[in-house]
């Protein structure tokens, strides 16, 4: 799965091969971004053109009865995306990307639990696939989104099994296109097949989504050894 990005950087060249403005509007970095909490994405507004939107991570479908159903769908899997109900409808007419220079993964078992970013070589921006809607049942209207998983490539599967789906700035623009056939949509969602994709341990502070500072991507400090006594020394 996928529970936390960041975006701390503008995301220049994804932007440039949407031919967008170098900035976007208001923009804020972030190290920590969690479900509930606002992801910068691009999607094709109602003229049909590329446009940077923020919308609320995890998504509720537009038939939903209540917006809570978005807890649970922070996360769309790659193989069932195309026909699950929940998701079917987003993934024919409403792709987006989600923009990002990094994302977070936990591994290990139980209180030994570290987590650990991952990122492209050089810090590089990237896209997630990822599908939203729009929810008209409130008072206000919802526009929220979710990221799109696949099984973990052979670095990845050292720490998780499963990872987003990283797109090239060429592949997003193929993803959120609407003549882009079902069979190639399913073609671009496989394992990030890139060699520049590396990851190291960070501080547990990330657990909490209270914390969005620089230390929560900082490489976390190493482990004290313990002091080994002799009675003879």
């Amino acid at each position: 799965m996928c529970g936390r990005s960041s975006l701390h950087d503008a995301p220049v060249s994804v932007l440039e091969k949407f031919r967008l403005p170098p900035a976007l509007p208001g923009f804020i970095p972030r190290y920590n971004i969690a479900p509930s909490q606002d992801q910068w994405t691009i999607l094709l507004d109602e003229a049909g053109k590329p446009a940077p939107r923020q919308l609320k991570w995890g998504l509720v479908p537009s038939w939903a009865d209540e917006p809570s159903v978005g807890q649970r769908m922070v996360n769309a899997r790659s193989d069932s995306v195309a026909g699950k109900p929940s998701y079917q409808e987003s993934f024919r007419n409403r792709r987006c990307v989600i923009l990002a220079d990094g994302y977070f993964e936990w591994t290990g078992v139980g209180k030994l639990r570290v987590p650990m970013f991952f990122h492209l070589a050089g810090n590089r921006d990237f896209a997630l696939a990822g599908l939203w809607d729009r929810w008209d049942k409130g008072a206000s209207a919802l526009e929220t989104c979710t990221i799109i998983t696949a099984a973990a490539n052979p670095f990845v599967a050292r720490y998780h099994h499963r990872m987003p789906v990283l797109l090239t700035a060429d592949e997003a623009v193929e993803w959120i296109n609407p003549a882009t056939t079902e069979v190639r949509l399913m073609e671009l969602m496989r394992p990030y097949v890139g060699e520049d994709l590396e990851c190291y341990e960070v501080s547990k502070l990330v657990n909490s989504s209270t914390n969005d500072g620089i230390e929560c991507i900082a490489p976390a400090l190493p482990k004290a050894r313990p002091i080994e006594l002799s009675l003879f020394d």
